[in-house]
């Protein structure tokens, strides 16, 4: 079993537009990770995002390239501050792979708690538009691999 994490793609500052949409390079950057992921042939059931606009953005152009079974929906508790111990318990009851697009700290946290049990103890460095996959051991859960835009040409 494997979760996908992904950072937003760069967004516009609030003070150019305060519903942050991504900036034409943050789309383009998704874009190519989106479609460096979907050679690889990752399947994933459903792409869960926080509602933030730059992050419904990134999920909705991983989506165009991975095609999840179940869609793009928001979901509760992906926002930049939220407690990742809530998301903990949806991944803890997945049954197939979710790609969670969200924002730091949070993302940051939640890859800490599944990693090592502490959320305050980073175990990955994340990059706007960059995705950090997560496998299930029979330990918990371990960094299996990471792709950042600048490895795939972006």
């Amino acid at each position: 079993m494997e979760i996908y994490l992904v950072q937003h793609g760069e967004a516009k500052p609030e003070t150019e537009d305060p519903e942050r949409p991504l900036t034409e390079g943050g789309r383009a950057e998704a874009e190519s990770v989106a479609r460096y992921v979907a050679g690889l042939g990752i399947d994933i059931v459903r792409i869960l995002h926080s509602g933030k606009l730059r992050a419904q953005q990134t999920a909705e152009v991983f989506a165009q390239h991975m095609n999840p079974g179940e869609g793009v929906s928001e979901r509760q508790g992906l926002s930049p501050k939220d407690d990742p111990h809530e998301v903990r318990q949806l991944i803890d009851r997945a049954e197939k792979p979710l790609m969670l697009v969200g924002h730091l700290p949070h993302l940051s946290r939640l890859a800490a708690l599944l990693v090592s049990g502490d959320p305050d103890k980073e175990v990955v460095t994340f990059r706007m538009a960059g995705i950090v996959c997560l496998g299930k051991t029979d330990s918990g859960w371990a960094v299996n691999w990471a792709v950042i835009p600048e490895i795939v040409g972006a």
